[in-house]
């Protein structure tokens, strides 16, 4: 089986003018065939997330009209319009809605479903979607839409923004994607208003994402990231807000949201695997996003200088969101419609910078959590995740089932390039249930095709072994296939590819077929979509694992554990000894020393290619 929403990466997509005309032709043969007598672009298979989709294709027919002057679309415009506003906009409250803080105020707002009081908690982002596709008809208002049309759009866009800002919660579902997107909507609608009035609105913008947004920031992997449905950053939603954040900059020229793309393209870059594979999310762990992302993923990656068109997303929403009936749905249009405004070119070449969280070279990547523990190893086409031993996820020694991996104080890195090789070394203090402080030194190198990790640690008691990660996919094509056997790798004790016993949703076979994100989502508080994958996936106890023992021949009170990613034909040979500048480790590729601490406590590396 294959993950069913990581389906190629979105730089692969062709982005120049001709092919954006070209979808823009299929989209608008779809909806001049699909418009009904009351004006309506629905996606007939559509129940939820509907109150901004007939707008939003509205939307892309008027700028089309502006690319190709279609005699067909100033009607078609028009007529969908007045649906819009004669039937898709709501001014009593929704029965249920729980949201609101003024009762009975009269102010626009879409619906996420049409019924009265059915599933109301979705109208809040149903209106941000619903002012966003309203302010890009208005920017393509000139020649297409007649005066009492425009002037009527425009009321209702300023009685959306009122609704969100004024009638309701800001932001009630925690989720950044969302309240930037509303910021957006406030920023664009602001160029449409006399100027006193325009001023205040777009100040009050800019003044709800400084403290509704940035100042309510979470960090992980010492990045400050806007909060996303109660975490720091889901693979779905988390490209999306920086396409939000994207458009903000661009249409406002504000640098603080240059500034916050900026570290959270550097936090995405750090993140995805080479084959842009990731995993992880409080909303969505293994769910990546498409055309959502695009805007934000190359603007950014541009600026950055990273490569982060390589994001593996679901190219079934390549171009512009589905329906379930597998045609043009309007959700999200104003997406498309900013990326095809938009001229950056993706940025192709990784970032050759050292990052703290990652290390990547050539086909192999290492994204390191919060901890400095691996998230994602990928090396041979194989990307492993992070195993669990007794509900203890992660990689690192194990003695007599205790994981040491989880830091007692301050985590120290190194990193080093010499010749061909990258290497980075992680030192970090480790406490086991024998109450023992013990330093455990992490060195991870990579030639670009194949990945050295070597974890040396005072000695352990007991039954001993790496705990080396659970290979979960195989990049094949543009897919990950799901894979549960043993990768390609050596070790240079002895090699075990263990997988749980028969039990409950708590253990995780890599050998079946099931997604990690089902897992998680089954031993989650909440179903699928409202529940927290990252929060029910810690519940899981144990899961398939490749287990290394320690090498042979260690010095005198250390194990050292080695293990070869991308290369399992031969075994591994490891030589560690100590010297007096420190601890040498030498394989047939290199030789590291592993010095002590500077006058600063940090760790020294050095680095010798052994073809040198």
């Amino acid at each position: 089986m294959y993950l069913p929403r990581q389906r190629g990466q979105l730089h692969h997509l062709p982005d120049d003018s001709a092919a954006y005309d070209a979808v823009l032709a299929g989209v608008t043969e779809t909806a001049l065939a699909r418009l009904t007598r009351e004006g309506s672009l629905e996606n007939p298979a559509a129940g939820d997330d509907i109150g901004d989709t007939s707008l939003g294709i509205t939307s892309l027919l008027a700028l089309a009209w502006h690319r190709t002057k279609d005699p067909r679309l100033p009607e078609a415009v028009r007529h969908s319009l007045a649906f819009h506003l004669d039937s898709r906009v709501f001014t009593e409250d929704n029965p249920g809605y729980p949201n609101l803080t003024v009762r009975n105020s009269g102010l626009p707002y879409a619906r996420y479903v049409l019924a009265p009081g059915a599933h109301p908690i979705g109208d809040w982002p149903s209106t941000v979607w619903a002012l966003l596709q309203a302010v890009n008809v208005l920017d393509a208002a000139d020649g297409l839409v007649e005066d009492e049309q425009y002037r009527e759009l425009l009321g209702v866009a300023g009685g959306y923004w009122r609704w969100l800002t004024e009638a309701t919660v800001f932001n009630p579902q925690d989720a950044a994607n969302q309240a930037i997107g509303c910021v957006v909507g406030g920023l664009m609608l602001a160029r449409h208003l006399p100027s006193e009035d325009g001023e205040l609105v777009r100040a009050r913008a800019l003044r709800l994402y400084a403290d509704e947004i940035r100042a309510r920031r979470v960090s992980d992997r010492g990045a400050p990231l806007p909060p996303e449905h109660g975490g720091a950053y889901d693979n779905n939603y988390g490209p999306i807000s920086l396409s939000f954040l994207a458009q903000a900059h661009r249409i406002s020229g504000e640098e603080v949201f240059a500034e916050d793309g900026d570290t959270l393209a550097r936090y995405i870059d750090a993140r995805l695997c080479g084959s842009g594979f990731d995993i992880g999310g409080p909303r969505y762990s293994e769910q990546h996003s498409g055309f959502e992302s695009v805007l934000g993923l190359r603007y950014f990656g541009r600026r950055v200088g990273a490569d982060l068109g390589r994001y593996a997303g679901d190219t079934r929403w390549g171009r512009h969101a589905v329906g379930g009936d597998g045609d043009l749905d309007g959700h999200f249009a104003f997406m498309l419609v900013w990326q095809i405004q938009d001229t950056t070119r993706w940025h192709r070449s990784p970032r050759t910078a050292p990052a703290c969280h990652q290390l990547r070279s050539g086909t192999v990547t290492v994204s390191f959590d919060d901890r400095m523990t691996p998230s994602v190893i990928e090396a041979g086409g194989t990307a492993l995740v992070a195993a669990a031993v007794n509900r203890q996820h992660g990689f690192g020694p194990v003695t007599d089932g205790f994981l040491l991996c989880r830091p007692m104080g301050a985590v120290r890195v190194a990193d080093h390039r010499v010749g061909g090789l990258a290497a980075k070394l992680v030192s970090k203090p480790v406490v086991g249930r024998d109450h023992v402080l013990r330093h455990v030194q992490s060195l991870y190198v990579t030639d670009g095709t194949r990945l050295w990790m070597t974890v040396v640690v005072e000695r352990l008691g007991g039954e001993r072994y790496l705990l080396a990660g659970m290979p979960y996919v195989a990049a094949e094509g543009d897919r990950f296939r799901r894979v549960g056997d043993f990768p390609l790798v050596a070790a240079a004790g002895e090699l075990r590819l263990t997988h749980p016993a028969e039990g409950g949703p708590d253990s995780f076979d890599a050998r079946s077929e099931l997604t990690q994100e089902q897992a998680a989502f089954a031993l989650a508080a909440d179903p699928r979509g409202y529940g927290d994958p990252d929060a029910g996936w810690r519940h899981v106890r144990t899961t398939t694992a490749l287990e290394a023992g320690p090498a042979p021949d260690a010095p005198d009170g250390l194990d050292v554990f080695a293990v070869r990613y991308g290369e399992g034909d031969q075994r591994l040979n490891v030589v560690c000894e100590r010297s007096e500048e420190g601890l040498v480790l030498r394989t047939e590729s290199f030789t590291a020393t592993l010095g002590g601490p500077d006058a600063h406590g940090e760790p020294q590396l050095t680095l010798r290619d052994a073809g040198r």
